[in-house]
């Protein structure tokens, strides 16, 4: 986008007797105000900020100061004539009237700050025009060094508190002096309706704008002027108050120097303020704000009906999370009566470790809870102090937990122990002495072991040194998730040089270090050539050597022909190292962002995504939102993390930018034009070969400019194009849920439910021959289309223990157990295998039971028929569903593959 792009839609109406030339309804998006002035009706001595010009608004016997009021009438009294002074300054002058759009634009896109209490387009005009009466801006300055000097004075300058202030007419000379002056003058102050509570937020988006210019690529044109900053998106939570009917609303009466609903929003955020302390960094309350194309012909009463609005964005997520809050010291009674009044029973005296005694307030809670503790102290201030009660509050914490959750519970609840067992199991294997080459340094590669997993291992009964019978139900799963483990070994000279001996000097060793682990610690091992899997405390490991060649690259900076003599396997054990490294670093700095992942891996899964995105791509298109938030602040909260990450996907333009995550921020000019380069080079060969479908989403990072680790393959083209398009709508659907008035869970699981009519051909699976049936979000059903096969479930698996399989030794039971079982892989792997040149599949990874299918046809054969046209498609989907057999429940076609000529 260009500076030329933004420019103002000129339209000339003539006015005669009444009777617009222009219909506007030719034209959307203008509108006509008209604004009445009263020039002389008023005395303006009576109009001092002091003085009181509401006759009912009295303590006791005195007269309150209705400064607000006395401001209105005043802006009505001086509009012609400051609106005059406006359009006298801007005449003629071109780059102003362009920094003018700039600054209205920016605006306009930052919901928060374009409101009632804050800045409209006529204050910017104002604050324009101060600025060159000012002398900061003059004649030799561009559009952009314009748009900067005004951001920098509403930085600097506190309008909410000095003013903003026209001189009298023929007076060119503004005042600088404080407001004591001017409220003995009849000048009116033009920033009068910018809020104490609005201005801090203002100067927030001021300073992250700057940023965006000094920090962005194209001086942050794209962050600045084209990024929406919508409430649901800049807040880490958000509430809504249903105050439809309430009295309280409206007990001060409506002879106020303010409207009731003001001074109700001024009452909610003392309240906050004072109850949330240092967890929040800013509290926005909002209602009855009529937006720029508010229809008056609709009438004020829908504004009544609107919720009460309020965004908080957390300081950080420790003081967010934080269980207990300490209030002030016993000894303080004055102090500490308050603190029991404000609180009630939540308030309790407690001995701290350090020996002080204080008053405080405690919110237990289990570790996979604590984001609802912010949720739980604001209901509770609202229903004790504003009498509200819990259906009327709705607050944007926990609707899409319920994705996460494994029979109630958030698995990552045992990542504890696991990381424990890790613990000891890298000791044991680093204590190993009976082989050749001791073991150097043992790396965890699995997602879980940076919390990254959607369904972390839970511990498994069976899964270890002595099986305890008493924890052995009828729920007990066959399956055993095994996690991927990493180890180096000592250097040596003496390791063969081709790959194929080296993978079976790699074997020899896992094997004798089973063997060492079973002698020395009766732990159960099975090997194969590849790896070996350890039972150890409910968990399985499975072990993975480096070999050194891949080890002697780890601390230099890696290049593409160097990666070249490295061996398949280590290369991208190497890769996969790297990778874990740099987001368990950055799990470590984020607390939040483990959880967003886990969403997003959930969302991509629930839309059968599971095949077109790696997780380690996922994982690195949610560190972007964290590294580079810009012109947002870093999310907080995990709904606000997952609405940036599917407007990401959406809005990212993926044919023309790559995506630079720099987690380590290491990369230097010289690194940036390598990865702009490679990506060049991806997309010519695009322009040069039409059928390659490789790279069309670029994601570069230190380790891997190329982007050839996660993206080579996957997504082609075409999946990217549906995977743009599932984002927008339920970025689009979330958005709405998270700002209007809905309370019920069914639009929130809309979010994970896919529409299954968009597939050529649907295959549903038995739910509870799945190997974990329990994470399975929604039975899927379909009523459409021709119903092609349908099959009974097989007795030959099932992913529970059965009562016959009780009766046996609890451990030969142990040896039956299926390591990285799963019957939907083995299923798709087959599929493809036979029909790759005709079907296309769309599957769920963690627990769907729905399968979408896609008409490909053959390119290898130009001019003749290829393998799916020759047979009728009935035929083929009736081969599938006999390939799984036991395990398909039902088959649909709902569209016959197009005949090629």
């Amino acid at each position: 986008m260009r500076l030329e792009s933004l420019y103002w839609l000129s339209i000339q109406l003539n006015l005669n007797n009444g009777i617009v030339a222009v219909k506007l309804d030719e034209v959307p998006g203008l509108f006509i105000r008209i604004i009445p002035t009263a020039t002389s009706l008023f005395n303006l001595s009576k109009l001092n900020l002091k003085q009181n010009n509401v006759r009912a608004l009295n303590t006791g016997d005195v007269p309150q100061p209705t400064p607000k009021y006395n401001c209105s009438i005043l802006e009505d009294m001086f509009l012609e004539e400051n609106s005059k002074f406006v359009k006298k300054t801007f005449s003629e002058w071109e780059e102003l009237g362009e920094a003018l759009i700039l600054l209205k634009v920016w605006a306009r896109l930052r919901s928060s700050i374009y409101v009632h209490d804050c800045l409209n387009g006529f204050l910017i005009s104002v604050i324009v025009s101060y600025l060159v009466a000012q002398d900061k801006i003059n004649h030799d300055m561009k559009a952009m060094a314009i748009f900067r000097a005004a951001l920098k004075f509403i930085d600097t300058h506190p309008l909410w508190k000095h003013g903003l202030y026209f001189p009298p007419a023929g007076d060119n000379a503004f005042s600088e002096e404080g407001n004591e002056q001017h409220n003995s003058s009849t000048r009116v102050n033009l920033a009068f309706r910018i809020a104490s509570v609005a201005y801090p937020e203002l100067q927030d988006e001021v300073a992250l704008t700057l940023r965006c210019l000094e920090k962005c690529r194209d001086g942050g044109f794209e962050e600045i002027f084209a990024t929406k900053i919508d409430n649901a998106a800049k807040y880490d939570y958000c509430i809504r108050l249903n105050l439809k009917g309430n009295s309280e609303v409206y007990s001060l009466g409506f002879c106020l120097d303010d409207e009731c609903w003001r001074v109700y929003e001024q009452d909610v955020h003392c309240l906050l303020n004072q109850g949330l302390s240092d967890r929040a960094k800013f509290i926005r309350v909002i209602w009855r704000n009529t937006h720029s194309e508010f229809n008056v012909e609709n009438g004020l009463s829908g504004l009544g009906s609107e919720p009460l609005f309020i965004g908080i964005s957390v300081s950080s997520v420790e003081k967010a999370f934080r269980i207990v809050d300490i209030g002030p010291n016993a000894e303080k009674k004055d102090e500490a009566l308050m603190f029991q009044k404000f609180w009630g029973e939540k308030a309790e005296l407690r001995r701290f470790q350090d020996g002080k005694i204080s008053e405080s307030t405690v919110w237990e809670s289990e570790q996979w809870t604590r984001h609802l503790i912010l949720k739980r102290i604001i209901e509770y201030l609202l229903g004790r102090h504003l009498s509200l009660l819990k259906k009327d509050i709705v607050q944007i914490v926990d609707q899409l937990d319920f994705s996460l959750l494994h029979v109630g519970k958030d698995p990552v609840s045992y990542s504890g122990r696991l990381l424990g067992t890790f613990e000891e199991l890298s000791k044991r294997l680093r204590s190993i002495q009976d082989i050749p080459l001791r073991v150097s340094s043992v790396q965890p590669l699995d997602s879980a072991f940076r919390f990254t997993s959607v369904f972390p291992p839970e511990p498994h009964p069976m899964a270890t040194k002595r099986v305890d019978g008493a924890r052995v139900h009828n729920f007990t799963p066959f399956c055993v998730q095994s996690l991927e483990v990493m180890i180096q070994l000592e250097g040596s000279g003496n390791w063969p040089m081709d790959d194929v001996s080296i993978e079976k000097t790699k074997s020899v060793f896992l094997l004798k270090i089973a063997e060492s682990l079973h002698n020395n610690w009766g732990m159960t091992c099975t090997a194969t050539e590849e790896d070996v899997d350890v039972f150890m405390d409910g968990y399985s490991f499975r072990l993975r050597i480096l070999h050194e060649r891949g080890l002697s690259l780890v601390n230099r900076e890696i290049g593409r022909d160097q990666m070249k003599w490295v061996s398949s396997a280590d290369r991208k054990l190497f890769i996969h190292g790297q990778h874990a490294s740099m987001i368990n670093g950055l799990q470590f700095c984020y607390p939040i962002f483990g959880p967003v992942v886990r969403l997003a891996k959930r969302w991509l899964a629930s839309h059968l995504f599971s095949a077109c995105l790696a997780e380690e791509a996922v994982e690195l298109l949610v560190a972007y939102l964290f590294l580079k938030p810009l012109p947002f602040n870093v999310p907080c909260s995990r709904i606000t993390g997952f609405l940036r990450f599917l407007r990401l996907l959406a809005e990212h333009d993926w044919a023309f930018s790559p995506l630079v995550v720099d987690i380590n921020g290491d990369l230097s000019q010289n690194d940036e034009k390598e990865i702009d380069d490679y990506f060049m080079q991806s997309r010519k060969a695009d322009e040069e070969n039409t059928q390659n479908k490789s790279k069309a989403m670029f994601l570069a990072t230190a380790c891997d400019k190329a982007s050839e680790a996660w993206t080579s393959c996957s997504p082609n083209p075409l999946e990217l194009k549906r995977l743009v398009a599932y984002a927008r709508s339920s970025a689009n659907l979330l958005t709405k849920l998270i700002l209007q008035n809905q309370t019920d869970s069914h639009g929130w699981e809309c979010l994970f439910r896919t529409p299954l009519n968009l597939y050529d051909a649907v295959i549903l699976l038995h739910g509870d021959r799945l190997p974990y049936p329990k994470r399975l979000l929604f039975t899927s059903e379909l009523d459409q289309g021709r119903h092609v096969a349908h099959g009974n479930p097989s007795n030959a698996f099932h992913p529970y223990l059965l009562p016959a399989d009780m009766k046996g030794s609890l451990e030969q039971l142990k040896t039956k157990l299926m390591v990285n079982f799963d019957p939907l892989r083995c299923f798709i792997g087959d599929v493809e295998k036979e029909f790759s040149d005709g079907l296309k599949l769309w599957y769920d990874s963690l627990g769907g039971d729905a399968i979408g299918l896609t008409w490909e046809h053959s390119k290898k054969r130009e001019r003749e028929e290829s393998e799916l046209d020759r047979k009728y498609p009935v035929d083929l989907l009736r081969n599938v569903g006999e390939m799984g057999k036991g395990f398909v429940r039902d088959v649909y076609l709902l569209k016959a593959p197009r005949l090629t000529k």
